[in-house]
């Protein structure tokens, strides 16, 4: 059975860096929650074999996202690894319509856009050592070598705003993490503030972003 938000309409915003698990702990939080629902992003990045279009993405390219940026179709787009990503308004407004609250997987830049245009309780997951950042990514098999190396690369700089967000949570144990997850959609959140955590990971931080 699950478990009633407190409030209802909520906007909520889950980043990470690839490979941080934020995809399934959102995939596991919703389906805990059922007045908790993700708002399916448009994005130009071509589709693997076990996606599909409406469903994890839906898949347009250049021409067809730029077309909407310049109509303000989207509440949040960024570039990310060469591909554009966004949350259309339309997505948001049809979750919102049904009195659903609303969870937003998207990176650090989208992040910083829907801070400054609306409400919404920020959530930033991360790895627990880069050692482990890495061994997800080659796990996942999705990604080449290359691409591998290049989201390593980025993972510190996108790491680098944890402190911009409300929360912060350590994906170490997955259920541990779920559980504070649920926590802080559930208001339940006090301890997991990035003021309240800084003395607790500042080992880790010094670790995921030396110097």
């Amino acid at each position: 059975m699950s478990n009633p938000l407190p409030h209802a309409g909520r906007l909520f915003v889950v980043a990470a860096p690839s490979g941080a698990g934020k995809t399934s702990l959102v995939a596991a939080l919703i389906g805990a929650n059922g007045d908790l629902e993700a708002a399916v992003s448009h994005t130009t990045r071509e589709r693997r074999p076990d996606e599909q279009h409406g469903i994890n993405y839906f898949f347009i390219d250049e021409a067809q996202f730029q077309a909407m940026q310049a109509n303000n179709q989207f509440i949040e787009s960024a570039r990310v690894f060469g591909n554009l990503y966004g949350t259309s308004h339309a997505a948001a407004e049809r979750i919102q319509a049904r009195g659903k609250s609303l969870i937003l997987e998207i990176d650090w830049q989208g992040a910083t856009q829907i801070r400054q245009r609306i409400p919404a309780t920020t959530i930033f997951i991360l790895p627990p050592s880069l050692q482990t950042l890495r061994r997800r990514l080659l796990s996942r098999a999705q990604d080449d070598g290359k691409i591998v190396e290049e989201r390593m690369a980025a993972a510190q700089q996108e790491m680098s705003h944890y402190r911009e967000f409300d929360y912060v949570i350590v994906n170490d144990d997955f259920d541990r993490a779920l559980a504070e997850l649920s926590d802080i959609v559930h208001d339940r959140g006090g301890p997991l503030t990035v003021a309240a955590q800084r003395k607790r990971i500042a080992p880790l931080i010094a670790q995921l972003l030396p110097g």
